[in-house]
């Protein structure tokens, strides 16, 4: 039976259908990741789940015993409680039976009959052996292991938690529901207020995570390593899909191909069969095929394949940019802190013309303070920062949405923002961020954060420069959305710098990273990608025990000089990460093979099910057996290249793992 589940349900708000007869079941153990774009009811569907909102229609039903816990973009007041008290006192069900023993003991005290006293006394038992189980499973250490893995410190624990910022407490709002331990875990956008550090910490929690999930998340990466199932919120009704985010839009495009050619073939027959009608349909001796033919053409009426209606994405090309310096920017004996913290002090970087640079860090290590200061909307207390030569920086701010006018319309918010931006430049601008029609007239104040943010983005892109300070521009955009803007940015041929705790939008776009630390700045020349493998490179070589391999190293290197069994273990840091890429590389042309094999065996089923279908035209057979025959050498090309790919990348496994 269903943990969770809708059936038929409806919902609109004011002219809005938001669902019409949608029907979702929450299983045991699945990993549901909830997709559309933003409006379409994501953010709605887990508050229906989580029973804050009411449909207007349909059943909802709730499997006996199930705890839900949900966790909302945005958190509410905070209350008064500290940050670990707060936790503790949110343990499900112990206030109950902690009620329970107090009436029994009350009870108890009230009677003196010796049975029922008995039978009180071994219910009291039954509770407090229930209390206990209840104080074990969520034990304080356990509350304080979440709270330390997303970033909280020991000080921290005894904070009121109205002195946290609003990030902060959406992070102690997300420690109190994992600590719950829901059996149907609602998550909306749980990365968003999240560094890079504390979301891979959030992936490993939920990989151990035996109980159901359901999510939205605009970071593909996320997304795709926490999901096995897809609820797809179409123009067209709710559609389930099996696999993740990746598999999701693979199943949706043959799907569309394979109704396109549905259609395209009905049409065709249609037409031939309109054309003998007309030709014959006068002439006695073709009457009754005729008429045959004109009732064949109302069951294809009948049968009309209705093709899905496609959402447009957010889609902009920018315009070659004004050539700058061959340095873009340089910072020189930068000092800067904030009463009490010393964030930089004689820091010292340089930016070359065509750089993408990956800003990462923890929160707090002073990301978006050196993003403020490159820009000028901070004072540096010490040092200089010079742009170079021809440099326009534009800069969109984390919160930058939220500074917008409320009471301008989309059109005038974004035509203000440039003097020489034409209207209509302003209108196609505002359609590129999916603002048409009737929507460029809406008040800013009406839109939801995820439409503001688009605005704001469209305002910044009126006019970008040739330098873009971007500080997590993917907040509030829905998934496919994000993933839109990071193909638009890899056309951009300025210089960018951003910040950004989407791995996937980070991964893309970085050839440099700066990874702000204890007021230093770490320079790695590489794909935010290259440096996470480099981490992980280190970090297996500092925890790696003294096995044979390296007793042999040591051995090897006993006879050599200092600087020459450093020189050793640097080729030997060098070979091995050569080695990791290449597995790397390996491992992902399997997943990329695995995919055009899916779609090559789709193909050929098409072809197979077209061949066998009976059929007078003869040069339309010679063509799809034509075609048949060459998907089928394409399909084993890839299957042979899969197989010895996929061999590779095992025996390399072998080779690691002895």
């Amino acid at each position: 039976m269903a943990l969770v589940s809708i059936e038929e349900m409806t919902l609109q708000y004011g002219s809005k259908q938001i669902f019409d007869g949608a029907s979702l079941a929450i299983e045991k153990g699945d990993r549901l990741g909830i997709v559309g774009p933003n409006g379409t009811g994501k953010s709605t569907l887990l508050k229906i789940l989580s029973g804050q909102v009411e449909p207007d229609g349909g059943r909802i039903i709730l499997g006996k015993d199930v705890r839900v816990g949900y966790l909302a973009q945005e958190h509410a007041d905070p209350g008064q409680g500290n940050l670990l008290s707060t936790l503790l006192e949110a343990v499900p069900g112990r206030d109950d039976v902690e009620c329970r023993i107090t009436a029994i003991e009350q009870k108890f005290t009230q009677t003196t009959d010796e049975h029922l006293q008995m039978s009180l006394s071994q219910d009291l038992s039954d509770l407090h052996d229930q209390l206990a189980k209840i104080e074990d499973q969520f034990a304080a250490h356990r509350a304080k292991t979440i709270l330390g893995g997303l970033g909280f410190k020991n000080d921290d624990f005894e904070k009121p938690l109205s002195e946290f910022s609003g990030g902060w407490r959406m992070r102690a709002a997300l420690a109190s529901l994992l600590f719950q331990d829901p059996d149907v875990l609602l998550l909306d956008e749980p990365t968003n207020h999240l560094d890079m550090p504390t979301v891979a910490w959030l992936d490993a929690f939920l990989a151990s995570f035996r109980k159901s999930v359901v999510l939205t998340c605009h970071d593909r990466e996320f997304l795709n390593r926490n999901i096995n199932r897809v609820a797809s919120l179409e123009l067209d009704g709710l559609k389930i899909f099996k696999g993740n985010y990746d598999e999701y839009l693979v199943q949706r495009e043959l799907e569309l191909e394979h109704l396109e050619a549905k259609a395209r073939t009905s049409e065709k027959k249609k037409k031939e069969l309109e054309a003998f009608v007309t030709r014959f349909k006068a002439k006695a001796t073709k009457a009754r095929q005729a008429q045959s033919k004109a009732k064949l053409i109302e069951k294809l009426e009948d049968e009309q394949v209705d093709l899905p209606q496609i959402r447009r994405a957010v889609t902009i090309s920018f315009a070659p940019v004004e050539r700058c310096g061959a340095v873009a920017l340089s910072v020189d004996k930068l000092h800067f802190s904030y009463p009490g913290l010393e964030l930089f002090k004689d820091l010292n970087l340089e930016v070359r013309r065509g750089d993408r640079i990956a800003i990462v860090g923890v929160n707090g290590a002073g990301k978006t303070t050196l993003l403020k200061l490159i820009c000028g909307e901070l004072d540096a207390q010490d040092g200089e920062i010079k742009l170079g030569h021809n440099v326009v920086p534009s800069y969109f701010a984390q919160h930058q949405a939220e500074v917008l006018d409320s009471s301008r319309s989309v059109l005038d918010e974004v035509a203000s923002s440039s003097k020489e931006l034409t209207s209509s430049r302003a209108r196609a601008l505002c359609g590129a961020f999916l603002f048409s029609g009737d929507d460029v007239e809406k008040p800013i104040g009406v839109l939801s954060g995820g439409e503001k943010t688009r605005v704001a983005l469209a305002r910044m892109l009126a006019d970008p420069g040739n330098m873009l300070l971007l500080d997590e521009p993917t907040n509030h955009l829905d998934t496919e959305s994000a993933d839109k803007l990071t193909e638009s940015l890899r056309g951009y041929d300025g210089t960018l710098l951003f910040i950004s705790h989407n791995l996937d939008f980070a991964r893309r776009l970085s050839n440099k990273v700066w990874n702000v630390s204890r007021g230093s700045v770490e320079i790695y020349p590489g794909s935010l990608g290259d440096y996470l493998d480099h981490l992980a490179l280190v970090a297996a070589e500092k925890n790696q025990q003294a096995d044979a391999s390296s007793v042999s190293t040591s051995e090897s290197l006993a006879g050599l000089d200092k600087d020459a069994r450093k020189k050793a273990r640097a080729e030997e840091r060098k070979e091995r990460s050569k080695r990791a890429k290449k597995k790397r590389s390996l491992e992902e042309l399997v997943v990329q093979l695995e995919s055009e094999i899916a779609v090559l065996e789709e193909k050929q089923s098409s072809y197979e099910s077209q061949l066998a279908a009976p059929t007078d035209d003869y040069e339309k057979m010679s063509e799809l057996a034509a075609e048949y025959e060459a998907t089928k050498a394409s399909l084993e090309d890839r299957v042979l290249q899969w197989t010895e790919t996929l061999e590779q990348v095992e025996q390399m496994q072998k080779e690691d793992e002895s």
